[in-house]
């Protein structure tokens, strides 16, 4: 059976945590729960295993209520963001501590532990102290030792938060090929993350979140392609997607001064005011542009990303190599029309590149 939960709410001292959370996670899949900080994504997971008890709402799995379970039957195992491990004991005692709590035998849990050391990249590694390991290292043990008690709901709470840039674009890659190779079809993996790119790498659903409620589901692709709010389009891009006050009239997108050709998807708006939406990729340097203003320049792992001003209107570029602006330097961009997005004034998708809408 699936786990299942309806309307799950927890509203401690007035403020909501959870507001009306429902969910259908269905085994050997990967779930991810994307949201800012303080969204909801670490009460959620703490109520599927058991550290927190819900004001209201249900949740089953496996014909049980899952809120009568206690946490020591539940059968889950948890990552956390720090790395929790054992320092007094090795790679390999770390990893199968949960295994000789349960007294299994000895040959028995020397296969299980290799498997799941090889399956997360640290194959010889059994004899390295703890205090040896490099952060994302350390952060493996713990999902190993995850691994090696075969849960049956595996949850992941922002695992690569504290890890340096290149160590987490590494992990993310590698992460769905560990879920895939150390887990069973009757797993389920929920990952939460404030990461867009860690919910597209990892491919599964995704559960858009915030201020405790869930605001879209559906696969990563289409969260990505069509999100149904500003605020999923904001969650669901970094930086976060601009949003403009736009109008359109005599078949030009205008704004602060600004008129473009109005692309084919949006020619059923004329006449209106909409909030229009434009990806940081899809603005270009361009010395045919529109001069902006630069307000800051930040170099983010290859990216520079340009904050620029013109007017009241304020947008962020990314360009794909490292560059050097100085604050007040006049810019050219242009905008990629075909990749616009429009909302209606109650911030609902009126249309996307890709054909969605949900007015």
């Amino acid at each position: 059976m699936n786990l299942v939960a309806e309307n799950l709410s927890y509203k401690p001292e007035d403020q909501f945590h959870l507001n009306e959370v429902s969910f259908d996670f269905k085994k050997g899949n990967i779930y991810t729960i994307l949201g800012r900080t303080l969204s909801g994504k670490t009460t959620l997971l703490k109520t599927i295993a058991g550290l927190l008890t819900p004001d209201s709402g249900s949740m089953k799995f496996e014909d049980r209520d899952f809120l009568k379970v206690p946490v020591w039957e539940r059968n889950i195992a948890m990552v956390y963001q720090q790395f929790i491990n054992y320092p007094h004991l090795n790679v390999y005692e770390n990893v199968a501590f949960p295994l000789k709590q349960r007294k299994i035998d000895s040959n028995e849990i020397n296969d299980v532990v290799l498997k799941a050391l090889k399956s997360v990249g640290l194959e010889g590694y059994d004899n390295r102290k703890i205090q040896e390991l490099s952060g994302g290292q350390q952060q493996r043990v713990s999902l190993a030792r995850s691994l090696v008690k075969n849960a049956k709901i595996l949850l992941l709470d922002e695992p690569l938060v504290n890890l340096d840039y290149k160590l987490r674009e590494q992990l993310r890659e590698e992460f769905k090929n560990i879920f895939s190779q150390g887990l069973s079809e009757e797993s389920i993996v929920i990952f939460s993350t404030t990461d867009p790119r860690e919910a597209m790498e990892l491919n599964g659903e995704v559960i858009a979140i915030d201020e405790g409620k869930v605001l879209q589901v559906g696969p990563a692709k289409e969260i990505f392609e069509n999100p149904r709010t500003l605020k999923v389009a904001e969650i669901s891009n970094d930086p976060p997607m601009n949003i403009l006050n736009a109008n359109i009239d005599s078949n030009k997108i205008k704004f602060e001064g600004i008129e473009v050709d109005i692309p084919k998807h949006l020619s059923n708006l004329k006449d209106i005011n909409f909030n229009l939406g434009i990806r940081a990729s899809d603005i270009e340097l361009s010395d045919s542009g529109f001069e902006f203003e630069v307000e800051l320049a930040e170099i983010s792992g290859s990216e520079t990303l340009l904050h620029l001003k013109r007017g009241d209107v304020k947008i962020i570029t990314s360009i794909e190599e490292v560059m050097n602006f100085n604050i007040n330097d006049k810019v050219k961009i242009n905008f990629n029309t075909k990749k616009v997005y429009a909302f209606n004034e109650s911030g609902i998708l009126a249309s996307s590149p890709f054909g969605g809408s949900y007015v």
